[in-house]
């Protein structure tokens, strides 16, 4: 008897070790997805129980029954039908999303924002290299030579010159792919494969001599990261 008690605690560590939990408690702290877990999903699915698209009983599991409400939510709410809970479908239910990590907490609007600078400046690249250029504009945050809010670093301009070319030729107005906005949720917690880069560049595309001065960090697909 004694062994299937050790048996079952042991698979029960191992399931809440592997099992991905909520990083925090409160909806809006995070995008939901399928397999999420936690006291979020259980108040998302409150709230679309409530709005009148049954997910079923409310247990905290993102599941099938989960996902099928909500795309019948952003159907129709008219916005886009992805079956994810991110910024525009947070905001459809009037919650107020923010992002908390390792790295502080973001409002909707930075992790947005900084997920279209990632979109723009490196939609060609592997996920590793969309991570690190989300982490290089969080790093630029914790800089006191760079503004102290990411609308302000984005949109710098220092002696007539954007710092991202984005800003310049619009394409920061581009609709970012979840998969940008997954690199910057990756980066709001932490990741950072650059090891503290604030720069970056595609020597094919620039002729900057400023940026080839700063010093060395890494290498990562076409970019080059430096301080």
């Amino acid at each position: 008897m004694r062994r299937k008690i050790a048996i079952v605690l042991l698979v029960l560590t191992f399931f809440l070790i592997a099992t991905p939990v909520a990083m925090a408690a409160q909806l809006g702290d995070r995008i939901l997805t399928e397999g999420s877990i936690g006291d979020d999903v259980a108040e998302l699915q409150k709230l679309l129980n409530a709005h009148g698209f049954w997910t079923g009983n409310v247990d905290g599991i993102f599941g099938n029954l989960t996902m099928d409400a909500l795309i019948r939510f952003q159907r129709a709410k008219g916005i886009r039908v992805d079956g994810i809970a991110g910024p525009e479908t947070l905001r459809a239910l009037n919650v107020n999303t923010s992002y908390r990590g390792s790295t502080g907490k973001f409002s909707a609007r930075d992790v947005e924002l900084i997920a279209k600078l990632v979109y723009a400046e490196a939609r060609g690249e592997p996920y590793v290299g969309q991570v690190a250029v989300a982490a290089s504009v969080l790093n630029r945050l914790k800089d006191p030579k760079y503004p102290n809010s990411i609308p302000e670093i984005i949109f710098q301009v220092v002696d007539g010159y954007y710092q991202y070319s984005p800003v310049l030729d619009g394409q920061i107005n581009l609709t970012p792919d979840e998969t940008a906005r997954k690199a910057v949720i990756d980066a709001v917690n932490g990741v950072d494969p650059t090891g503290g880069a604030t720069t970056f560049y595609n020597p094919s595309k620039t002729n900057d001599g400023w940026v080839r001065t700063r010093p060395y960090l890494t290498t990562i697909g076409n970019h080059v990261f430096s301080k």
